[in-house]
């Protein structure tokens, strides 16, 4: 009886027995430059030897993965599956070697962590200070964005966990932990509190002052967009669009209508310096919960696990002095 041939078994044979790191890294410069000379000139070889390189590579995965355009060279759609798991796997290559240079030179290990703007100091100042106050000391790589780009930089396995708002959307192997609730209140320019602050909350009036707003298509964007909607009122078009506080915080100190919506322990923070203050209005909805992130086959990594228990700890303790 013909033994029935399984074209991803062999597939699998062929990657495992002839595919070289070298060559993912080809796809890689390839994707990014999409000129086989630019190419050449990063590799330091010659165009026909990357030619040929690229040849073999679609020999051993069995599938053309470029196709020559107007736009230079663009993946195929089995080009754009392997480059998916090729950046993964050159991501996976990087740190690794990070870390073993990190435990040459005698620290600990390397944790790669991301962070939004609106972690509060006090989590923060305990991430930092759980990750280097270390015997030996940990080497610590931070990321500041936006929760979709953590996620995004934890799935292309470019960051080892994150702090950021509750997500929301569709990515494989991410593990989360609500950790911290943060009321969310109006901030504006101190020195127009008193004139902003006049009668009870209009959502109709703040819309027509000068909005500070996280950039489209952000969770916190789509969440006010929701509030104002909720409101009967047409959500205003931003005269800035940013997650960045010290951009926030200079803008609030030089135009007196400008107006955002930060939680209220990162705007008493704010306070200190005298130029921005928070309006005397209470919300009745909370901010998407800061939460924990990372991927599934990494929640039991010593470090991770470790890290994830002293930020919650700190975050029930500042939830218990803001009782």
């Amino acid at each position: 009886m013909p033994t029935v041939r399984d074209p991803a078994s062999d597939l699998q044979h062929a990657l495992l027995s002839r595919l070289k790191l070298r060559q993912l890294s080809l796809l890689a410069a390839i994707d990014r430059h999409r000129t086989l000379g630019r190419v050449a000139a990063e590799m330091r070889l010659s165009q026909p030897a990357i030619t040929k390189a690229l040849r073999e590579a679609e020999d051993i995965f069995g599938s053309r993965l470029f196709e020559r355009t107007s736009r230079g060279l663009v993946p195929t759609p089995s080009g754009e599956a392997v480059l998916h798991y090729a950046q993964r796997w050159l991501a996976e290559l990087e740190a690794t070697s990070r870390v073993l240079t990190s435990l040459g030179a005698g620290q600990s290990g390397r944790l790669r962590m991301g962070l939004t703007q609106q972690v509060p100091q006090r989590l923060l100042s305990s991430a930092l200070t759980h990750l280097l106050d270390r015997t030996p000391r940990m080497a610590v790589m931070t990321r500041e964005g936006t929760t979709d780009e953590l996620v995004a930089g934890l799935v292309a396995r470019e960051l080892d966990c994150a702090i950021g708002r509750s997500y929301d959307g569709d990515a494989t192997g991410l593990v989360q932990e609500a950790i911290y609730e943060q009321a969310p209140c109006l901030v504006v320019c101190a020195k127009s509190v008193k004139r902003l602050s006049r009668g009870p909350l209009d959502w109709a009036r703040m819309a027509k002052l000068d909005w500070i707003l996280p950039p489209p298509n952000t969770p916190m964007r789509r969440t006010y967009n929701a509030i104002f909607v909720g409101a009967g009122v047409q959500p205003p078009l931003p005269m800035l669009e940013t997650t960045s506080i010290r951009s926030i915080e200079m803008v609030l100190r030089t135009e007196p209508n400008a107006v955002s919506i930060l939680a209220r322990d990162v705007v008493a923070e704010m306070e200190l310096s005298g130029n921005c203050a928070a309006l005397p209005y209470r919300m009745s909805w909370n901010l998407p919960p800061v939460s924990f992130f990372t991927l599934k086959e990494l929640e039991g990594h010593p470090m991770v696990r470790s890290l994830r228990s002293a930020v919650t700890e700190t975050a029930r303790s500042m939830q218990g002095t803001a009782a």
